[in-house]
């Protein structure tokens, strides 16, 4: 077996989707295991979860597809609006509900449910509550699932008070249409700072994970992921380099292992000797199989990223392995 080894312990996921589901109460709980899962495979952790979320929220229709081809029947929220009628066609066939952002996709999106997103100063999708009561006119109320938005800093007390109140005042709107419109404002740093930020509902990412954003505490949500990478051979040294590196130690034998930055991990952060090749790294360190990746929290720090990137990207060539 030639992949990298990703664990994925499907028992903390479920202790953090409990953790989630106590929270927010009797309010809808929208689970996110786009980019699959952050990268622990979407599939396994909505059967993982699927009797604790209330909702299973993708990027993309494909995503959303492959959930329900995967026997998922829970409603799947697809983030991106639709950008045709193949989406449309798509989305109506798999029983998706779409992203309405703009008086464009309302129109197109006629007859689906839906949710309308509303930019409250992210700035990254959504119309301005300028534009919601056209967008609002271009459908109907029996089409209307909810409506969200999303905090672009949760830890600073000043940012997410003015998105709070944007967003009441699109809510207003739209439940002057449809009074059983979802509100939900909160991703995982909402959720963490709860009360008035919670809505009808939240939408949990990084949290079901074990993992938090950045200015809030993790505590109590168990990471599930580990990576392994396995070793393909022993080299006695014989001088000269390490992998594309010259030398400046003088080692007995090296270790070669079979990650590397193709699979998903950082060139310039050492796992072993010097800097990674494509497909393998060196290590004077030896075992069948060397523990790489048990924290995505630390190895982001040394990576000078954040653990979102880490974990969608550290399984990507990977065999994953669910301890259920």
């Amino acid at each position: 077996m030639q992949k990298t080894l990703s664990y994925i312990n499907l028992r903390a996921v479920r202790n953090n989707a409990l953790k989630i589901r106590s929270a927010l109460g009797k309010r809808k709980f929208f689970a996110v295991v786009k980019a699959d899962a952050y990268g622990h495979g979407a599939e396994e952790v909505a059967r993982a979860i699927e009797d604790i979320a209330d909702c299973f929220c993708v990027a993309i229709i494909d995503e959303g597809v492959k959930l329900r081809v995967a026997g998922i029947t829970k409603p799947i929220l697809v983030f991106t609006p639709p950008l045709d009628v193949g989406d449309i066609i798509r989305a109506k066939a798999y029983n998706l509900s779409v992203t309405v952002n703009s008086v464009h996709s309302a129109q197109l999106s006629k007859g689906l449910k839906c949710h309308i997103k509303v930019n409250t100063g992210m700035n990254r999708s959504g119309c301005n509550l300028s534009e919601l009561d056209e967008v609002l006119k271009n459908l109907s109320a029996d089409d209307i699932e909810g409506l969200y938005s999303h905090l672009y800093a949760p830890e600073n007390n000043a940012a997410s008070a003015k998105q709070l109140a944007l967003f009441n005042a699109a809510e207003s709107k739209v439940k002057r249409v449809c009074a059983s419109a979802c509100a939900h404002l909160a991703a995982s740093g909402g959720i963490l700072r709860g009360g008035s930020f919670l809505k009808n509902g939240a939408r949990a990412g990084i949290l079901l994970y074990g993992y938090a954003p950045a200015g809030f505490s993790r505590t109590g949500y168990i990471p599930a992921l580990k990576v392994y990478a396995r070793r393909t051979q022993v080299t006695p040294y014989i001088g000269g380099g390490v992998g594309y590196n010259i030398s400046d130690k003088n080692y007995k034998d090296l270790n070669i292992y079979r990650l590397g930055y193709a699979d998903g991990f950082f060139r310039g952060v050492p796992l072993g000797e010097k800097t990674l090749c494509m497909d393998a790294f060196i290590s004077a360190r030896g075992e069948e199989f060397r523990l790489v990746m048990a924290d995505a929290d630390e190895y982001a720090a040394k990576a000078g990223t954040i653990s979102y990137e880490v974990l969608c990207s550290v399984t990507r060539r990977s065999l994953k392995i669910y301890e259920r």
